[in-house]
């Protein structure tokens, strides 16, 4: 018997998973958690050595132990973690400062500003395939150069979490073109390379990884990360991807028309295209395979609003048992939540509006509201900012064929059925939802070729179809929680700016 195995590198959680090659089955399973450091608002980082290299040392010395393989038995190795993340590094591959996390990260507020004022934001979009974001990765070196000068000198490259996990296994320094499309301005999605043509002054072009697709094999592990992890030496090692790529591809996401709808600490939203979808609301990506596009979406609060909800509102709670206790309540709340309507902007937002200095609201409270409608009201507000997602592909014409769902929060059927009434959209739930490192663990297979891309739909078939149960009220409720954010971000901009000048 031929196995793969995968590693996935969460928000708050990491995962592996050890995979039969030839019928897919996951021979064993683990997870570490982890925590996400908020030092100020608008900052999100993790610890490389301790969140994201010692995750993966702990996860794969799980797997292999919990199986009774033996290390030559595993035929390749495949990582995905949270991304695009900006992590500088020295000449021997160590940390010089926690990495900076992905969207949710919004510190490089003003070097976007300046970004698009010296180059053009056409400019950008018509080079990138993207507007610059909170999730660009460039102006957040831009942020370390000016206000970290020195760790910017001694800077050997700019890492994300995956490229990082990549070298302590091989000592290669690689990215896959899908992430590095969101190295923004500094990858051109036309000459799909590492360019300096809109700007030479965030990072010399030659500081970054090399470039790969995500199926191709990187390097092979080292004698020192073989000690470390357990593995064989020489275990070929893929280039890797961002989780929700590798999520993506676990539930059968490969062809043009097929949407994942990821439920996470975010919600993110990939759909392969057969062209590029280049919209300043959206992100675009080449796909993971030569002559497919991707194009993405993503809340910058869902799962981890549930979580800080469990923290404040029901601390009286078991823990493990807070979250069923939670959704029932909000199940004996009728549809729109009593008249609440929640803004779910805790940090920010990402697509479509784009907008870090956005802020969670709750609206329609009175005396009569109760715990399980505010618990709902926040159920909804996460399904209404998905809807907004759903309709803006709706506007560019890349309404999806297929919507598949995958994460932790499909096991929340009031989530899933909120979000299919909201945005009017079927979806399918897959028999496995373990996630990304399954996806990771497929391609793993896919690289050292033990299997077809077309395989996956063996490895991981269609459990059920959540169908949408969409009533008049959903659409009110909707326009109005579009009709709330306008009417208030500009009082959340100001709050922003009284935080700043506060020094918070």
């Amino acid at each position: 018997m031929t196995y793969t195995l995968g590693i996935d590198i969460g928000t708050y959680e990491s995962k592996g998973a050890l995979v039969c090659v030839r019928t897919g089955r996951i021979v064993a399973q683990a997870a570490h958690p982890h925590e996400m450091l908020v030092p100020r608002p608008g900052w999100a980082e993790h610890r490389p050595e301790e969140d994201w290299w010692g995750d993966t040392v702990r996860l794969i010395r799980q797997l292999i132990a919990a199986s009774d393989i033996e290390p030559d038995d595993v035929a390749a190795l495949a990582v995905s973690a949270i991304g695009p993340c900006m992590l500088p590094v020295d000449a021997d591959g160590m940390p010089l400062m926690n990495g900076v996390l992905y969207g949710v990260d919004t510190r490089a507020e003003k070097e976007i500003a300046y970004l698009n004022a010296a180059i053009g934001e056409d400019e950008i979009l018509a080079t990138c395939g993207n507007a610059l974001t909170s999730q660009s990765v460039g102006p957040k070196v831009l942020w370390l150069k000016r206000n970290h000068p020195d760790l910017h000198a001694r800077t050997h490259k700019i890492l994300t979490s995956t490229s990082f996990i990549t070298h302590r296994l091989t000592g290669e320094y690689a990215i896959d073109h899908y992430t590095a499309a969101n190295f923004s301005p500094l990858y051109d999605v036309g000459k799909l390379g590492w360019s300096d043509t809109l700007t030479g002054e965030i990072i010399p072009v030659d500081r970054l990884p090399k470039l790969c697709w995500s199926s191709e094999i990187a390097g092979f592990v080292t004698a020192r990360a073989a000690a470390e992890t357990g593995l064989a030496e020489g275990t070929p090692v893929t280039c890797g991807t961002i989780d929700a790529a590798a999520e993506a591809v676990s539930v059968g996401v490969r062809s043009p028309g097929d949407m994942m709808m990821m439920y996470g600490s975010t919600i993110f939203v990939i759909q392969v295209t057969g062209a590029p979808v280049r919209d300043p609301r959206l992100w675009y990506a080449p796909w993971l395979v030569p002559g497919q596009h991707a194009s993405m979406a993503g809340l910058a609060t869902s799962g981890t609003l549930t979580h800080w909800f469990r923290d404040q509102f029901a601390r009286e709670l078991d823990r493990d048992k807070a979250f069923p206790r939670l959704a029932s309540e909000a199940a004996e709340s009728p549809p729109c939540a009593n008249g609440l309507i929640m803004l779910p902007y805790f940090s920010g937002e990402r697509t479509p509006i784009h907008d870090p200095r956005a802020k969670g609201v709750l609206f329609g409270l009175n005396l009569t509201h109760a715990r399980g409608d505010i618990c709902r009201a926040m159920i909804e507000g996460i399904a209404m900012g998905t809807a907004h997602v759903i309709e803006t592909y709706r506007d560019v014409g890349a309404n999806p064929d297929r919507v598949l769902a995958v994460g932790g929060g499909t096991r929340n059927p009031l989530w899933l059925q909120s979000t299919s009434d909201f945005g009017d959209v079927p979806q399918i739930v897959s028999t496995i939802s373990v996630g990304a490192s399954y996806g990771d663990a497929f391609l793993a297979a896919v690289a050292v070729g033990q299997v077809e891309w077309t395989d996956i739909a063996a490895w991981n078939p269609p459990a059920e179809t959540v169908t949408p149960q969409r009533l008049a009220m959903h659409d009110r409720h909707y326009r109005r929680f579009l009709r709330l954010y306008e009417q208030t971000k500009d009082i959340a901009a100001e709050l922003s700016e009284d935080l700043e000048s506060a020094g918070q």
